[in-house]
């Protein structure tokens, strides 16, 4: 069987159970965090990989505030109209914390804005090309929304030019408008996610499906298919979890077996990398995912030392910045930069 009958307050099965995380890099990056005023994903979202993906160099970071205008039933995040409230410095805020992190990969996330005339898309873009400036080296995920079907929008994400652009489908056809905000659609998502092979076929695609909310195994093959035939080049698949009583509650706990079959039909599908099992998130062991699939395919080995030196490149990047920071800086230079970041006045974004 591939799922498990569910009463409401049943405990979780013994595979979705995880060791707290911790550890010296753990604990190292998460005071950095919170000195440097950035908020992760990884844990606002409680994520259970949390210290895997911090141990190998791996963070999401959120932009534009933690107030969504949309409503999905799954996501805990805040709901409401953020008014057009977006900080004009955090592009280059953000880009020179995470430059002076440890990191060999970073995923930019946001929340959507439909209160914004182009939905983020320029605030996003102005991320990662500083974030590219001051890290060559650091390779960069955007996990964004579907910008309202607008393709001029996510377009501007695209020419920004991330190693990986996703966007995550969440649930299969059926069910998208049960549990996704009314404004999302199967349809708009599988369209904004072929616009980026269009743009750029050189760029690579990601998305990403829960299950145990109310699907069927078919239905999951069936929107593994559709991710494939719009050109998604990694997916990822994991368990739902219920966040609050007030969220949908959990249909199933899908089994490992499961998840196995998953991948082995996404592999014959021809994905070129997939992360499938109870507690992976869209965003799981990202760069591992990104140096086996791309970088090294089919040689364990040689992703293995690739990802050991690209974190031993992270940290000695990241310590020469961090000691760039730490020194004076001229009056001249500080108003200098203190401009740059203001050239575009955040109230030109705000949709009206």
């Amino acid at each position: 069987m591939s799922s498990q009958e569910t009463p409401r307050f049943a405990p979780k099965p013994p595979w979705l159970k995880v060791r707290a995380p911790g550890g010296e890099t753990y604990t190292k990056l998460k005071k950095t965090f919170r000195e440097l005023d950035l908020h992760t994903v990884c844990e606002e979202a409680r994520c259970p990989n949390v210290g895997e993906c911090w141990t190998e160099g791996t963070a999401t970071v959120m932009l534009l505030g933690d107030v969504c205008t949309r409503g999905c039933r799954f996501c805990a995040v805040t709901t409401g109209n953020p008014r057009g409230a977006v900080d004009g410095r955090e592009p280059e805020h953000v880009a020179r914390a995470i430059a002076r992190l440890e990191l060999q990969y970073v995923v930019l996330t946001m929340v959507d804005r439909d209160d914004l005339l182009d939905g983020g898309a320029s605030h996003v873009a102005r991320t990662v090309t500083r974030l590219r400036e001051l890290r060559p080296d650091i390779l960069v995920e955007t996990l964004l929304g579907d910008f309202g079907g607008h393709l001029d929008y996510v377009d501007t994400t695209i020419d920004a030019a991330p190693h990986v652009w996703a966007h995550n489908i969440e649930v299969v056809r059926r069910l998208q408008r049960k549990i996704r905000d009314v404004r999302c659609s199967y349809e708009t998502s599988m369209r904004v996610l072929a616009r980026v092979k269009e743009r750029d076929p050189s760029r690579i695609t990601k998305s990403s499906i829960m299950v145990g909310i109310g699907e069927t195994d078919d239905e999951v093959l069936e929107t593994m298919a559709d991710l494939r035939t719009v050109g998604v080049d990694l997916v990822t698949l994991g368990q739902y979890l219920r966040p609050t009583p007030k969220h949908v509650e959990v249909d199933r706990f899908v089994t490992p077996e499961t998840f196995a079959m998953y991948a082995e039909e996404a592999r014959k599908m021809g994905f070129a990398f997939v992360a499938s099992a109870p507690l992976t998130r869209s965003s799981y062991k990202a760069a591992e995912v990104y140096v086996r699939s791309i970088l090294r395919p089919g040689d364990p080995e040689g992703a293995e030392q690739l990802m050991k030196e690209r974190l031993a490149e992270a940290r000695a990047k990241a310590a020469e910045l961090d000691g760039e920071a730490a020194s004076p800086r001229t009056t001249s230079e500080l108003a200098a930069r203190a401009a740059a970041a203001l050239l575009l006045p955040a109230d030109s974004l705000v949709r009206r």
